[in-house]
């Protein structure tokens, strides 16, 4: 049905473990599939997916639910009060007993070494639908509507703000797969993990692209193609939620900001999305925004991760 270079890879963990050529296949399948889901249909027809949820979602969850169902599968939810996982059973036990079971595991979770555990003794491909290090199915389908928006993303630029999160590690594992530059503004003890930085460095250097870091949103955005902020404060992370408010003040993304970006500049979001805090309702709602494609494109990009990964 499709040419597949993904051979080498069993799991999707992280975007530094792919190549550009291997992400551009990707974002041809998910456009193929977004155009004409008839012709997908049945092309995991019997298959199973086992969905490990330590952490409640929307997107993550419908998605991934719904393209199997589309395609064919049928997707089993597993919250961490369904499964022994982490009361009892190991992570190695949990991942080889599922195996006998599933043809494929998408875990959302805390730890990221949760993750990377379950994929190293599986037997069947394991998907990283978030960690507390990364999320990397959000960050391609981000790059993906901006492909869809630009058409060719090289040479362009993409400008995050605020937590240096696993939303900003893998946005900055993406943009040299894409050919985009990309500038982190954060605050001194909210920036990126240095080792997470160190790697993406090299790969856009590689890449013949840009990894900047910067400690004004204005630096950031001056000129940006892209414009992304995520939540000051993470699951998980509501008792530090007034003390990151307060450090992240002035982080926030306005229409004043939006304007010092490229007069094409769209806005993104992975949602869910606290307007008044990390943007404004003018921004989110307004004509740069394209959250809800982004939102849409999850089903798209991960229908297309799952027949990379399960239709061999």
């Amino acid at each position: 049905m499709f040419r597949n270079p993904w051979q080498r890879h069993k799991d999707l963990i992280s975007i530094h473990d792919f190549t550009a050529e291997e992400v551009e296949t990707l974002f041809q399948l998910a456009a193929n599939v977004k155009a004409r889901p008839d012709r997908y249909r049945n092309a995991l027809s019997g298959q199973t997916l086992a969905m490990i949820f330590e952490k409640s979602s929307t997107r993550t969850r419908v998605s991934f639910e719904v393209g199997m169902y589309q395609l064919g599968g049928l997707a089993t939810f597993l919250s961490s009060r369904d499964i022994q996982i982490g009361r009892g059973e190991t992570i190695e036990d949990t991942a080889r007993v599922l195996s006998r079971y599933v043809n494929g595991i998408m875990a959302r979770t805390f730890a990221h070494s949760t993750v990377t555990e379950l994929a190293k003794h599986a037997t069947v491909p394991v998907i990283n639908g978030l960690t507390d290090l990364l999320h990397p199915c959000q960050a391609l389908t981000d790059y993906f509507t901006a492909r869809e928006r630009f058409s060719n993303t090289r040479g362009l630029t993409l400008a995050y703000v605020g937590d240096g999160n696993n939303m900003c590690h893998s946005l900055m594992f993406g943009g040299p797969k894409v050919g985009m530059n990309v500038r982190v503004a954060t605050p001194e003890v909210y920036r990126p993990k240095a080792e997470i930085v160190e790697l993406a460095m090299e790969d856009a250097a590689a890449a013949g692209t840009t990894l900047e870091i910067f400690a004004k949103p204005q630096d950031a955005i001056r000129g940006a193609h892209v414009v992304y902020t995520d939540v000051f404060a993470s699951m998980g992370q509501e008792t530090e939620a007034a003390a990151r408010l307060k450090a992240f003040a002035g982080y926030q993304v306005t229409a004043e900001l939006m304007e010092t970006a490229d007069k094409e500049a769209i806005f993104m979001h992975c949602l869910p999305c606290h307007r008044g805090e990390e943007v404004h309702a003018e921004v989110a709602d307004g004509p740069w925004s394209v959250i809800f494609d982004e939102a849409e494109n999850r089903l798209h990009v991960q229908k297309a991760i799952m027949l990379m990964l399960m239709n061999r």
